[in-house]
């Protein structure tokens, strides 16, 4: 597959190049004389004695020759050690050695979720995404070492200088619904209204649902109606979702619905606003214990959703492949557990990144490596991630539990000047 080969680049420089020269005076050359006629009569090589003797007399008869400099040793080949620098945070060049668990991640798992990004390569991985997807081996080995020789890792830190952040975890919901309003299906899911560039902000979510020319203006834009409007509001949160629409035949439907806008208003959590409210402590706000909350305070429901005013706008899309997650922002379909968001303004989309954290709620490591494929409104800061856990019941308890300390480490071809803008 990959020629190992030279791994220089012009990130590596020569160092410690010692230049070597030999001087000599007539007393070391004396000194050396009388050593060689010494071994040499030991030897009882007596001719060569003489002959020896003979050229160093010559030798004294004529200027002292130049000497000539010992050919240096080869430049050794060193990392560079200049770093990177994104809006929201610093790059720093490390050896591989740092990574922890580099050597123990399958990394054949990880190739089609990046073949996917080189689909839309970043100017700085054009030529090593065309090398990968000529690929014929894809064994963990074979895509370690091509990975060694051609890419720098970076430790993210903050623009102050702390590697330290946070990871939560995110997934694809799969939710009832219905194409028409009826029974329990009454919280609508709205496709991007026509004008949402022409009044920033849009109109809040609790305008929304109480205002007559808010509604009026987002009448027709109904793509389905669920069952719970906290089920709306995860799938805003998420940025996406499976449905399963049924007819009047009782025949089941799943499409998909992706993100296509929002109302141009600040993200607030409700799991916080319950925190702030001293329903819930902090330990306490997970999505399950949000849930629960909801079921024995139904009075104050429409309260709390409306404590965050961002409402997200959807688009609808088949669904040929149902092994395949959602398009995340760079516009690829994520891969359940090698795709991450990431705040764009410190890792650009499409980077590969290590991760080291653990699993949800244990001390278990969860170390491998992922693709920088999506955002999200709360994914911001240097060292701040969002981890694609997939779709199910799994993937939703996964993903409600991870708040989990995280380092991240950007992979990064040899030889770029710099950051893609």
């Amino acid at each position: 597959m990959f020629s190992v080969g030279d791994l220089r680049s012009p990130e590596r420089r020569p160092e410690n190049i010692v230049h070597q020269t030999i001087t000599s005076n007539s007393s070391r050359a004396a000194n050396a004389s009388s050593k060689i006629t010494h071994m040499f009569t030991v030897l009882r090589y007596t001719s060569l004695v003489l002959v020896i003797v003979g050229m160093l007399a010559g030798c004294a008869s004529r200027p002292k020759p130049v000497p000539a400099p010992i050919t240096p040793p080869a430049a050794v080949v060193a990392p560079a050690r200049s770093d990177l620098t994104a809006v929201h945070s610093r790059w720093v060049p490390v050896e591989w050695s740092e990574l922890p668990g580099w050597g123990q991640d399958r990394l054949s798992e990880l190739w089609p979720a990046l073949l996917r990004s080189c689909s839309r390569p970043l100017p700085s991985w054009v030529a090593l995404c065309s090398e990968a997807a000529r690929s014929s081996d894809t064994s963990d080995d074979t895509l370690r070492a091509w990975l060694e020789q051609h890419v720098q890792p970076y430790r993210v830190e903050s623009p102050e200088g702390d590697p330290d952040g946070m990871i939560t975890g995110y997934y694809e919901p799969l939710f009832d619904a219905s194409r028409q309003p009826q029974g329990a299906f009454r919280s609508p899911l709205f496709a991007r209204p026509v004008g949402l560039e022409s009044r920033k902000p849009y109109w809040t979510r609790e305008q929304i649902d109480t205002l007559p020319e808010a509604q009026a203006q987002l009448r027709g834009r109904e793509i389905a109606y669920l069952a719970d409007p906290l089920e709306t509001l995860l799938l805003q949160i998420q940025g996406s979702g499976r449905l399963r629409l049924l007819d009047a035949g009782g025949d089941a439907q799943v499409v998909r619905v992706a993100f296509a806008g929002h109302n141009d208003h600040t993200y607030k959590s409700i799991g916080r606003w319950l925190v702030e409210q001293g329903e819930l402590n902090p330990e306490q706000a997970s999505w399950p214990a949000i849930k629960a909350w909801a079921r024995m305070n139904p009075d104050q429901v429409d309260t709390m959703l409306w404590s965050n005013p961002r409402v997200v706008f959807f688009r609808e899309e088949a669904l040929p492949d149902r092994e395949l997650g959602p398009r995340g922002a760079q516009g690829v379909a994520l891969t359940p557990g090698r795709s991450i968001a990431v705040d764009p303004q410190s890792i650009p989309l499409g980077a590969p990144v290590w991760l080291d954290t653990t699993e949800p709620i244990s001390n278990t490591p969860l170390r491998r490596l992922t693709v920088a494929q999506d955002n999200g409104a709360a994914i911001v800061g240097a060292v701040r991630a969002d981890y694609f856990w997939g779709w199910g019941e799994t993937a939703e308890q996964q993903a409600g539990r991870m708040k989990q300390p995280l380092r991240m480490w950007v992979l990064w071809p040899r030889g770029a000047l710099g950051l893609d803008d």
